[in-house]
Formats: structure tokens, C-alpha cells, sequence
């Protein structure tokens, strides 16, 4: 198997809402859309993000076309989270999770996009040995 690309694909209610987000506060720009569905592209990111509407008569599995994504992060790992922080607070966007260090040295926060989704940028630290 060779992959020659990646993409982790969200359904949404309002897919120019969580595009939009993006666009403007993480530099993603579309690729391609059309109704319903937007494929979001990062040079740097390593893979696409897709966004589908809800009850999308093409989506497959029909039985699911009608879910909404759930419990789902959306990871970006950064080089200082900390400049991030500061950049996304000065933007105007909610902080969902303020920034923190957990003791196996993952320093994140997370914001939510206007559908629930919820974008954490990471950055490894190291942690004292205790």
C-alpha cells in the first residue's frame, strides 16, 4: 500500500461556519467545494479537512449520513503554542480549554469551531523529572 494523501472528513450542520473558522483563524484555504461539502487544505498539515453537511443525500453510509461530528478533536501540532494562544485570544475566539501542561509533557488548548467542533493545538514540552 502506498497513500498518497490524507484527509479526516466532519459532519457538520453548517459547513461554511466550520470552514470559515478555520480559514480565518488556523490559514487553511479551500481546495475545492461544492454544495454541502468543503475540502480544506494546509501545506504544512500533512492532510485535508472535510467538511460534509448533515443529511447529505451522497453521504455514505446512508444510515449515517444524518450524525454530526461528536467528541472528535482536531489536533494541530504547533511549534509555540503559547505564541498560538496569544494570537487566537487577540482574534476574538473563545477559549474552550484554557492552556495547560499535562505531566506526560502535552502543553495544548482548545477552542470550538461554531459546530461543536473542537480544535486543540499541541505542543510537546519537556516535564522535570520528579
Amino acid at each position: 500500500m502506498n497513500i498518497t494523501a490524507s484527509a479526516v472528513s466532519l459532519t457538520v450542520d453548517d459547513v461554511d461556519a466550520s470552514a470559515s473558522f478555520l480559514a480565518d483563524h488556523f490559514g487553511f484555504t479551500t481546495e475545492m467545494a461544492d454544495d454541502g461539502f468543503v475540502s480544506l487544505t494546509r501545506g504544512d498539515a500533512g492532510f485535508n479537512v472535510v467538511y460534509l453537511r448533515t443529511g447529505l443525500a451522497t453521504f455514505e453510509p446512508a444510515a449515517r449520513a444524518t450524525a454530526r461530528a461528536d467528541g472528535v478533536l482536531l489536533v494541530f501540532v504547533v511549534d509555540d503554542v503559547d505564541v498560538e494562544y496569544r494570537r487566537v485570544r487577540a482574534e476574538g475566539v473563545e477559549i474552550t480549554t484554557a492552556i495547560e501542561t499535562e505531566p506526560w509533557g502535552e502543553r495544548y488548548f482548545q477552542v470550538t469551531d461554531p459546530n461543536g467542533v473542537i480544535v486543540q493545538l499541541v505542543q510537546w514540552v519537556d516535564v522535570p523529572e520528579q
